[in-house]
């Protein structure tokens, strides 16, 4: 760069307000509304900030309907400023600390749907009525589920996708503001409940269910091994497990602040801990990568439990 374009960069970041969005923007692509909810910065000034972001080429947006979704450019920004965020994102500054946690309480309270890169790529190919949700929907009433267990339910969104083609589903989850929401989602449901209980020491007798999901619990579990044993025990002869979780990685930073304990497993870790609970793996494998960085994948695993009197 020039010294005129040194200056110029070093005006822009300058600003307060600036820099806080371009350190949240460099981790997901954020609309106004957003930014405005997790800086509390005034939404005419954070547009403003924004238009100098983009005209300087730091920024780039997308228009979705009637909103503006904003994302830091990285892959244009001179290295000067790819080191101040570099810096940024590590700060113990409290006022970027701030904005990550209200940001991660945002995305908390809005969970419940498919991620927003799953629906970017949906948009591609879009026709009126053509989204996740609807396949989702779609393709879950294919399915007889039996009697469910799911284990870390969470908010219970992936439940209530599936309680209609179950004979009795129940749900949950150690975290008690989660099983009041999944409570909530699941209240018109009959033959479901929810209950605040812990994966490695579940209170169900022997061959309680038909199918258990293992949805995104094992890297919030304290011991894996012991959590997919629990779920295996309370399956019955013929039963399946479903499992979901991060591919092992090297982003803790990032999904430690979500309260996952472990970077994830690998297709190979997975298939080990389903073949040491005594369960036999018809698949354990990379079902999908995230469109945005750092890219993380998920693993999906299919498990049975062998029929009483098979090897």
């Amino acid at each position: 760069m020039s010294l005129s374009a040194y200056v110029d960069t070093l005006n822009l970041l300058g600003d307060e307000s600036r820099l806080r969005l371009c350190a949240l923007l460099r981790e997901r692509e954020l609309c106004v509304t957003d930014l405005v909810r997790v800086t509390g910065i005034a939404q005419s000034r954070v547009s403003t900030h924004l238009g100098r972001l983009r005209d300087a080429g730091f920024v780039h947006d997308r228009r979705n309907g009637t909103q503006c979704f904003y994302a830091l450019a990285e892959d244009a920004l001179p290295a000067a400023v790819r080191a101040v965020l570099d810096d940024a994102a590590v700060s113990a500054d409290p006022t970027l600390a701030g904005d990550q946690k209200r940001l991660v309480e945002l995305e908390a309270e809005r969970r419940g749907g498919l991620p927003d890169s799953a629906a970017d790529d949906l948009e591609r190919y879009y026709s009126p009525g053509r989204t996740w949700q609807s396949l989702a929907a779609g393709l879950a009433a294919l399915l007889e589920l039996g009697d469910v267990l799911d284990a870390g339910a969470g908010d219970g969104a992936a439940a209530a996708t599936l309680a209609p083609y179950c004979r009795s589903l129940t749900c949950v989850d150690s975290n008690a503001r989660m099983v009041d929401t999944a409570r909530a989602r699941l209240a018109k449901v009959a033959h479901a409940r929810v209950e605040t209980g812990d994966v490695h020491a579940l209170a169900f007798a022997d061959a309680s269910f038909d199918s258990v999901l293992l949805f995104h619990t094992l890297t919030y579990a304290a011991d894996p091994a012991r959590a997919v044993a629990e779920c295996a025990r309370v399956l019955r002869p013929g039963g399946r497990l479903v499992l979901l979780c991060l591919d092992r990685h090297e982003q803790r930073e990032i999904t430690a602040r979500y309260g996952e304990l472990h970077p994830g497993f690998s297709p190979e870790d997975v298939r080990k801990l389903l073949s040491v609970a005594g369960l036999r793996v018809k698949t354990s494998h990379v079902a999908s990568r995230e469109a945005k960085k750092p890219h993380l994948e998920v693993v999906l695993a299919i498990a049975e439990k062998t029929d009483v009197g098979k090897s």
